[in-house]
């Protein structure tokens, strides 16, 4: 109903419009009433509308815009000028007819050909030439004269034959003129189709100067004062962007890839020229670090083949984009010319470009960037493409990686099969000494690992865990050579090398599997090839020819007293030497005798020698040497000589470890030794001391310091150096390379060093243990001064006994009147007495020299005053006890501080030792 109301007041409106009315006639009466109802009538009872010209000038001009916008812009000018060729000739009908144009329209931006435009024109009528052969033989009568074109025959004929052939010849000349001139046009017909006439190549010429007249065109302005846009076609604009790409100069693009702002694609808004062409050169952009880095020449060979990548890969974007040119060059069929598609089509193969340009870019931003620096990002970009599920890009990134790998394996190679390294080479990471080193020296300060002011290693960061074997099997190499062993790798390493390029490393059937593990499990297979022949050669060597388990077996027989009868043998001698002050051990030959003599039966007496420290002369002050073991012992030195090989595992700073442990067990033998074996006797076998009360205090002391003595080397015998040699044999066996043993040999070095308390924090412990063994030297030589003083007592008492006797010596009547078996005993007892008398005249002297020494080192340092016996026994004896309370604790204080430390057993075996010596401590 509301319709019929609309249509029933514009009928109104309608009819008072065209009669001239102010208002409509209400009334039905009236002389307007008929047209109204006839009017109203028709309106309502007609279907088919007019068509809405102004929605048909819409989809005309929307046409038009598609075309430009999908690149076809040669069809959207041929559309709009014939729009425009039928502006004058438009009437009523127009709208309709282009309305139902429209209907019948399918797909014209795809489907339409331009060549059926062309079609659509008349032919032209073909002209035939003006004047002809046969008119002007017709004109100047050579079509009547036969004669003119007969042939003169001059052999013998009749006449009539004669006649006959010249009227044939007469005809045929005739028909061949008219040929020949039929033929003739023929020919300048196709030469005319053929080459280009002069107006059209003028034409051609034309169009091609009108393409590029863009290009000179000056940028004048508007009434506002705006410069105007100097118009461009999509194909244009498209040329001058693939060029762009390919590294060449363009118009539209500055040297920086920067699109001009004086020139606008036709048909397009300028926000969408501005986006296209930016995203245009941007990609251009990204590229000019790549074809700038390639332009200039490079003198190292890990960049230049690098270089050689990025131009063959630049070389594959230039390939694409010359295809590219070539479908718009020659146009064989329909094409579509979109920079939009362009764009998208080039995606694929400018992403891993990107990526190149960026690395490119890093390597030129950062200062001192190392020659393999590059080969780290790509090793980055490679798994990040892979992880990004860009296949494309994961499989050139990975190419290129593993052709610049393989100028980076070559130093790699030379090292670990041949032992060399290349001179002036900058990029490996090992370095050679300028100074040539000893046989001996060669593993350890021969080659060295190059690292940056950092401290970082100067070696790929993906090379790092594998760059400890690449060193270890070099160095093998060497040590190989040296001993004319080298030839017997060599057919190893060829047959056994796996190869290393992504084809390879990176199959397709292990697509998930991360590329940081798959190149490590590659890279760990390729040098175990290497590795593993080199090493067990040299491994095999070093036990079998050179008997470094001999060697190790000496040392311990030598320095950890792994057989205690050697130990026992020359330590006695040294000790005896040393209490009866005597200094002809100290000579270097004489040392060396007692060394090779104790240890002759279980190593190589030959090697074997021994020395004293010089700056120590024990002969100057002998009394000193023998009243404490800080003094004498640690200036004894023992030296085996290893072979030169067995050196690399066992070095010059493993010796002086193995001497430290030496001289502290030798301390405690030496402790031992003096509490065992008194320096000086009673002379008639029997001890007279002033009370009761002083006896069992010098014996409980001795028993204590013997006890700690004995338990000390209980714990370093079987706790320490047994378990420690033990472990150290199966390390050695198990060990793959020379590097593992060594460190196997240095860290049961470290672990035996640090049990036997030779640490830096152990220092107090172990001086307070050194202080208890001197205890026990100070508490023996003061009980045997004791004694001396007790013996001159007793022989002044008998010579004052004897001088106040009535009887003189030698008259007892007893003596001259007995006879027999009585006076023979009596005789004897006299005569042994006298024996023993002038024997023990020396240790008389001596010991009274000592007991002043001992007194006096009792009562203080630098004091002669006599301390007497039963004072400086309960001094000894709290000493003890303090020294003893202070190393349980402070064993017990360790061992809880180290739990967490690296140290394996060390801590649980200072607590053992802790609770062992607390049996001892008293409240």
């Amino acid at each position: 109903m509301a319709y019929l109301a609309d249509l029933a007041a514009l009928t109104d409106q309608l009819i008072a419009a065209i009669a001239s009315s102010e208002s409509v006639p209400k009334p039905r009466g009236t002389r307007l009433e008929a047209p109204r109802e006839s009017a109203l009538r028709t309106l309502r009872y007609h279907t088919f509308g007019r068509t809405n010209q102004f929605e048909v000038e819409d989809h005309l001009n929307g046409h038009e815009e598609r075309f430009r916008v999908i690149g076809r812009d040669v069809l959207a000018d041929e559309f709009r000028s014939r729009l425009d060729a039928l502006e004058p000739l438009r009437n009523k009908w127009s709208p309709e007819v282009l309305h139902f144009i429209l209907e019948l329209a399918d797909q014209p931006a795809q489907k339409s050909d331009l060549a059926d435009l062309y079609r659509l024109k008349k032919p032209e009528e073909e002209t035939e030439p003006k004047l002809k052969w046969e008119d002007i033989a017709r004109e100047d009568g050579w079509k009547e004269e036969r004669a003119l074109w007969r042939n003169i025959d001059y052999s013998p004929s009749s006449d009539e034959d004669d006649v006959f052939l010249d009227d044939l010849r007469s005809r045929a000349s005739v028909e061949s003129l008219s040929s020949i001139a039929s033929a003739q046009d023929n020919h300048e017909a196709v030469l005319r189709g053929l080459t280009a006439k002069p107006t059209e190549g003028e034409k051609v010429v034309g169009q091609i100067k009108d393409s590029q007249v863009w290009r000179q065109i000056d940028h004048a302005a508007d009434r506002e004062g705006r410069s105007k846009k100097v118009p461009l076609s999509t194909l244009d604009l498209l040329r001058e962007s693939l060029f762009m790409l390919g590294g060449l100069e363009t118009t539209f693009y500055g040297s920086n890839c920067e699109p001009v702002s004086t020139h606008q694609l036709s048909g397009v808004s300028w926000q969408s020229h501005k986006a296209l062409t930016s995203s245009f050169a941007e990609c251009g952009r990204k590229l000019v670090p790549l074809r700038r880095f390639v332009s200039k020449p490079q003198q190292v060979p890990l960049l230049q083949v690098f270089q050689d990548s990025l131009q063959r890969a630049l070389r594959h974007l230039d390939q694409k984009l010359a295809a590219m040119q070539s479908r718009y060059v020659s146009i064989k069929e329909d094409t579509v010319v979109s920079l939009m598609a362009i764009l998208a089509e080039l995606g694929p193969s400018l992403s891993p470009l990107y990526i190149l340009a960026s690395i490119v870019r890093q390597l030129q931003d950062e200062r001192h960037a190392h020659a393999f620096r590059y080969l780290e990002l790509l090793f980055d970009a490679v798994g990040n493409a892979q992880m990004e599920g860009n296949l494309t890009t994961y499989e050139l990134l990975g190419t290129i990686f593993f052709e610049c790998f393989q100028v980076y394996l070559k130093p790699i190679r030379l090292w670990v099969e041949e032992g060399r390294l290349l001179p002036g080479d900058r990029t490996f990471f090992v370095s050679e000494s300028s100074t040539k080193q000893p046989l001996h020296l060669i593993w350890e300060a021969q080659f060295n690992l190059l690292k940056t002011p950092e401290g970082t290693l100067h070696a790929p960061r993906f090379l790092q865990p594998a760059i400890t074997r690449i060193f270890t099997t070099g160095k093998s190499i060497v040590i190989l050579k040296h001993l004319k062993r080298g030839d017997l790798i060599k057919k190893d390493n060829k047959a056994n090398e796996p190869p290393m390029d992504f084809a390879t490393v990176c199959h397709s059937a292990q697509e998930f599997a991360p590329f940081p593990e798959l190149f490590q499990t590659a890279f760990n297979a390729w040098i175990q090839s290497k590795h593993h022949s080199a090493s067990a050669t040299l491994r095999r060597l070093l036990f079998d020819s050179y008997s470094l388990s001999h060697s190790l077996d000496a040392l311990q027989y030598i320095y950890l007293t792994s057989d205690a009868s050697l130990t026992d043998a020359f330590s006695t001698a040294i000790f005896r030497h040393l209490d009866t002050l005597s200094t002809s051990w100290t000579d270097r030959f004489t040392l060396t005798e007692i060394a090779q003599e104790a240890f002759s039966s279980r190593v190589d007496t030959y090697r074997l020698s021994a020395k004293l420290d010089p700056q120590q002369p024990l002969a100057q002050n002998p009394i000193a040497a023998r009243s404490s073991v800080r003094v004498s012992l640690p200036s004894i030195s023992l030296a085996y000589r290893l072979p030169w090989p067995v050196r690399i595992i066992v070095p010059d700073s493993a010796i002086v470890n193995y001497r430290l442990l030496f001289t502290f067990l030798l301390q405690i033998r030496r402790a031992i030794y003096t509490l065992t074996h008194p320096i000086l006797q009673s002379h008639n076998g029997h001890l007279k001391l002033f009370g009761a009360q002083q006896y069992p205090r010098y014996f409980l002391l001795r028993a204590k310091i013997l006890w700690f003595a004995n338990t000390l080397q209980t714990y370093l015998t079987t706790l320490v150096l047994a378990p420690n040699n033990s472990r150290l044999k199966a390390d050695l066996e198990h060990a793959t390379d020379v590097d593992e043993m060594v460190t196997a040999h240095g860290k049961y070095l470290a672990r035996v060093m640090s049990e036997s308390f030779q640490g830096i924090k152990l220092k107090p412990i172990r001086d307070c243990m050194l202080d208890i063994l001197d205890l026990a030297i100070k508490m023996e030589m003061t009980h045997q001064g004791e004694l001396v003083l007790q013996q001159e007592e007793e022989m002044e008492s008998s010579r004052l006994s004897e001088i106040s006797s009535p009887f003189k010596p030698g008259k007892s009547p007893q003596k001259v009147k007995s006879t027999g078996r009585g006076e023979g005993r009596n005789k004897k007892m006299v005569d042994d007495d006298d024996d023993d008398d002038s024997g023990q005249d020396e240790k008389v002297e001596a010991a009274a020299a000592l007991r002043k020494s001992v007194t006096a080192a009792a009562a203080g340092a630098g004091s002669t005053t006599y301390v007497p016996y039963p004072v400086a026994m309960k001094k000894m004896q709290q000493e003890f006890e303090q020294h003893l309370r202070f190393i349980a604790g402070g064993l017990r204080g360790v061992a809880r501080a180290s739990t967490n430390s690296r140290e394996e057993s060390a801590p649980g075996k200072w607590d053992l030792l802790a609770e062992m010596l607390e049996v001892g401590v008293k409240d």
